[in-house]
């Protein structure tokens, strides 16, 4: 352990107290104030802005040991666990990082990952053999996202689907690492227990989270229009839809020959001669019966109109 956490502990002065109780034990703490009994052979707690990390989880693990020895509710122990929280605010402030990038103001981030830290140091036990911030880093970050998960999506879904969405995201990247691709939804439902229709739900949900501006300007290329210009089209089959339906009835009034040879030329794509094999006629026989069928449907779209 470093010398400085050996020895009695430091005077520190401070101006003003805070109201929350854990925030004036912290305070009381920092100001000089007396020990409670029983805690008069702890190291020696510098300044928490002078700690640094080697230090921190050595001081760390000597005040978990205490902690383990003390009754929850007491003053030796609050006192206890609220140094701790004090000591690895670094980590929530370094997972708070990884966040910068979102809408929120960082001091909500810090104060969401600082109830992660709370939860981390009420479940860690040294009888794991695990270091505290290995265990405490993914409560923290864990406790982030959970925020941005109820507050951060686009359009409101049901907590389930929210949870599902996560699950899959969790769930799609391991079986991406195992078989080398992008997993299909089948395999997703069998991973998760799931059927594939709850797979598909949660897929659609996960479009949810963020949304575009229809006025946004593509990052990458200048040169392209907003994105209201780029997504819609002129769909020019569904011009051809009415005239569909309108020959529909027209056509199941033809004669059988008629109609078989406008499937042999329109859908089967054949040509007159092919047709005329097909049929055992002449291929001018087939133009002059193609012609008068389409004379017919043409009169007939035109009475209708």
């Amino acid at each position: 352990m470093s010398p400085r956490l050996d020895g009695s502990h430091t005077d520190q002065a401070t101006s003003t107290l805070p109201s929350d109780p854990m925030e004036h034990a912290l305070a009381d703490h920092a100001a000089g104030a007396d020990f409670p009994e029983g805690l008069s052979d702890l190291p020696e707690i510098p300044p928490y802005e002078s700690v640094g990390p080697v230090d921190a989880r050595a001081l760390s693990k000597t005040l978990f040991e205490r902690l383990e020895s003390l009754e929850e509710g007491t003053c030796e122990y609050s006192y206890v666990r609220n140094t701790l929280v004090e000591l690895n605010l670094a980590l929530v402030k370094f997972a708070a990082t990884r966040f910068r990038s979102r809408s929120e103001p960082m001091e909500d981030i810090i104060q969401v990952g600082t109830i992660g830290l709370i939860k981390a140091i009420d479940r860690f036990e040294l009888s794991r053999g695990v270091e505290f911030p290995t265990f405490a880093m993914p409560t923290i970050v864990g406790e982030i996202k959970r925020f941005f998960r109820d507050t951060s999506w686009s359009v409101r879904v049901p907590r389930r689907l929210q949870e599902l969405r996560l699950d899959l995201a969790k769930a799609g990247d391991e079986l991406a690492q195992q078989l080398d691709r992008s997993p299909t939804v089948a395999e997703l439902a069998e991973r998760l227990g799931l059927t594939n229709d709850e797979v598909v739900e949660g897929m659609a949900a996960s479009n949810a989270y963020t949304a575009s501006s229809l006025d946004a300007q593509p990052e990458d290329d200048d040169s392209e229009g907003a994105l209201a210009d780029r997504i819609g089209y002129e769909d020019h089959g569904l011009e051809g839809i009415e005239y569909v339906e309108s020959l529909k009835p027209l056509i199941a009034e033809l004669p059988q020959r008629d109609r078989k040879i406008l499937s042999l030329r329109f859908v089967a794509n054949m040509t007159q001669s092919e047709i005329g094999e097909e049929l055992g006629i002449s291929q001018m026989h087939v133009s002059r019966l193609l012609s008068r069928t389409l004379v017919r449907l043409r009169r007939g779209l035109t009475v209708e109109e």
